[in-house]
């Protein structure tokens, strides 16, 4: 398996956003628009980034300065949790709460009222699984 966030882990979660209905299907109905980093706690930037087009990924890979509309961070030991065990609406709200999950920008409250994109944001943690 590539290392998480790498080049290769970017693309390979890429193929798998387009290939889940819940997910890209999902965020297809409301031309979801974004671009999307991932990384650890306490690093100066993201390791990996998506952008997302009309609820499909059209670019993954590496962080290389890209725009950010959203950037999360949590530890390794975390994120790999998530992948395995389904994250569910409340147990996302607990690791926002409690500072497991951070977002250094994005409008995290925004997106959690709003089902037609938290529940697709939910999906993405199990997708992750896949890779």
């Amino acid at each position: 398996m590539a290392d998480l966030f790498s080049d290769e882990w970017m693309k390979q979660f890429q193929q798998e956003w387009n290939e889940e209905p819940e997910l890209s299907g999902a965020l297809e109905k409301i031309a979801f628009d974004s671009v999307i980093g991932y990384g650890f706690k306490g690093d100066d930037k993201p390791s990996g980034f998506i952008k997302v087009e009309k609820g499909k990924v059209t670019d993954a890979g590496s962080y290389d300065g890209q725009e950010l509309n959203w950037d999360m961070r949590a530890d390794e030991t975390n994120w790999k949790k998530w992948f395995e065990k389904e994250l569910g609406m409340t147990g996302l709200g607990m690791a926002v709460t409690t500072g497991k999950l951070k977002f250094n920008s994005g409008d995290f409250k925004a997106m959690i009222k709003d089902p037609r994109m938290a529940t697709p944001f939910v999906k993405s943690f199990s997708v992750m699984g896949k890779v």
